[in-house]
């Protein structure tokens, strides 16, 4: 019987065919999805920052690109997926406020997230094959183990499949 695992902000799981993963309200938030096809082994993360080493607090290393990719990895790994064979597909990345003429990426949290995510990902050698990233509208998804589909819901952008 399948369930529907809920992934919160700052938080990753893993679940084998046939439970699906959700997480809602990715704004500047990136969620990252990586899926072993042969095995129908499925991971999700919701990470909110970029780098852990810039932050103070980076106990909850869920919250952070650069750790959270990693623990989902091997997380995926000790339910049998090969980390060879996971591909990953990235949602997010917002723009979800307007901060007037400040030409800083400080401020550009999505930005940011999305390219950190792109880095670790590629670090690890695990290819991005799909991705919808950016805007300035929120995304909600649901992440498939049994076909390795991502489905992504908007408001005001439609509903989408990656």
């Amino acid at each position: 019987m399948q369930g529907i695992i809920k992934v919160g902000m700052a938080d990753l799981k893993v679940v084998k065919e046939p439970d699906i993963l959700t997480t809602l309200g990715l704004g500047s938030c990136v969620g990252i999805a990586l899926y072993d096809r042969i095995r129908k082994v499925a991971g999700l993360a919701h990470i909110m920052l970029p780098d852990s080493c810039q932050i103070k607090n980076n106990t909850n290393k869920a919250k952070f690109a650069d750790t959270a990719i990693e623990i989902l990895v091997n997380e995926m790994v000790k339910q049998g997926a090969s980390e060879s064979r996971m591909t990953a597909k990235i949602t997010g990345g917002s723009q979800m406020f307007s901060f007037g003429n400040s030409g800083s990426d400080l401020m550009k949290i999505g930005y940011r997230n999305t390219i950190a995510t792109k880095e670790t990902l590629n670090r690890l050698k695990i290819p991005i094959i799909a991705e919808d990233t950016g805007g300035n509208y929120g995304r909600t998804i649901e992440f498939y183990s049994y076909t390795g589909e991502l489905l992504i819901k908007t408001i005001g952008y439609g509903v989408k499949t990656i």
